[in-house]
C-alpha cells in the first residue's frame, strides 16, 4: 500500500510540488486547511504532512508556528520550492483573451506588474490549485488562474505565460512533519534543530537565554515571536539552529537557554535541505 502524506488544499499547489519533489513515492492527501492535514497524521490516515511555513515575499505563514507547538507531531525534514507563478488557460485561449485570473490573495499582488501591464483583472479564490479547477470546470477562455505549472498538467490547462511573478527569488520553505522524532544524522548540508521556550518574567531574559548561543559559537538562523493565549505578556518564541543536540556547543547553548526561560520544547532535529 503506498504510503499518504497530507497537504493543505488541492492537488496542483505548491505544497503538491513539495512532495513529488521531496516524497516522489508517496500518495499526495489533500486537506481543507492545516489542522486537518495535522489530524490526518495524528489519526494514522497519512504517515507524513508537508507545510509552509514562510515565504520569501510574504513572511511567514500564518498560524503555523501557533500549531506547530501543539500539534504532536515532528520535523524530520524541509523543502525548499521555487514559486514560479503561471497563468493558465483554457485550451484555445490565447493571453489576449483573458480579462480575469483568479489565484489565493496571496498570489494576485506577486503578479501584479504583469497584471497591470495586459489589464488583467485579479480575482481572488481560496486556494492556487482551486482556482486553476474552477477555471478548468468554467471553461471560458476570458478567465484564467495563477497557479503552479503542475496545476496545469493535472486540469488540463495551458501556460499563456509562464514565471510572472514580481520577484525571481520567490521561494517557500515547507517542514515535514510525522508523528516520531528522527534524531539521525543524516543529510549532506548540516543539522538544523528547531524548538520553542519562552522566557521567563525578568529583566533582560531574552538577551541572556540569547547569549549562550552567541558564546558557544552556535548559529541561530530564525527566531520568531508570537503571543500566548492571546496575553500581551506571555510570548512563546520559535528558533532554529545550525547543529543537532549531540553537538557539545549545541548541549551547552541549550542548557543555559534552560536558565532563563520556561516550557523549552524540542519540535524537530533534521537535515538542512540546502547549504545556508
Amino acid at each position: 500500500m503506498t504510503q499518504k502524506i497530507a497537504i493543505q488544499g488541492e492537488l496542483g499547489s505548491y505544497s503538491h510540488e513539495a512532495c513529488r519533489n521531496k516524497r516522489p513515492d508517496m500518495e499526495v492527501l489533500p486537506c481543507r486547511g492545516f489542522e486537518d492535514a495535522i489530524n490526518a497524521v495524528r489519526s494514522g490516515e497519512a504517515e507524513l504532512a508537508m507545510l509552509p511555513v514562510e515565504n520569501t515575499t510574504y513572511g511567514r505563514v500564518a498560524d503555523i508556528h501557533r500549531l506547530l507547538p501543539h500539534s504532536g507531531l515532528k520535523i524530520i525534514d524541509e523543502a525548499f520550492v521555487r514559486v514560479h507563478i503561471n497563468l493558465l488557460g483554457v485550451p484555445g485561449a490565447t493571453l489576449d483573451d483573458i480579462k480575469e485570473a483568479h489565484s489565493h490573495l496571496v498570489l494576485l499582488p506577486q503578479c501584479a506588474t504583469f497584471l497591470r501591464q495586459h489589464q488583467i483583472q485579479g480575482r481572488v479564490s481560496p486556494d492556487n490549485a482551486r482556482a486553476a479547477r474552477e477555471v478548468a470546470e468554467r471553461g471560458e477562455i476570458t478567465h484564467a488562474a495563477l497557479a503552479s505549472e503542475l496545476a496545469g498538467e493535472i486540469y488540463g490547462l495551458n501556460v499563456l505565460a509562464r514565471h510572472i511573478e514580481d520577484q525571481g527569488n520567490n521561494t517557500t520553505r515547507f517542514l515535514t512533519m510525522a508523528r516520531e522524532a528522527d534524531t539521525s544524522r543524516r543529510g549532506d548540508n548540516g543539522m538544523i534543530t528547531s524548538f520553542v521556550f519562552q522566557v521567563r518574567n525578568i529583566p533582560a531574559a531574552l538577551y541572556k537565554a540569547m547569549g549562550g548561543f552567541a558564546t558557544n559559537g552556535v548559529n541561530m538562523t530564525k527566531l520568531e515571536s508570537y503571543m500566548v493565549n492571546g496575553s500581551f505578556t506571555a510570548t512563546q518564541f520559535y528558533a532554529d539552529i545550525d547543529g543537532h543536540p549531540e553537538d557539545e556547543n549545541v548541549r551547552l547553548a541549550m542548557d543555559e537557554l534552560s536558565y532563563f526561560t520556561t516550557d523549552v520544547e524540542i519540535l524537530g532535529v533534521y537535515p538542512a535541505d540546502r547549504k545556508r
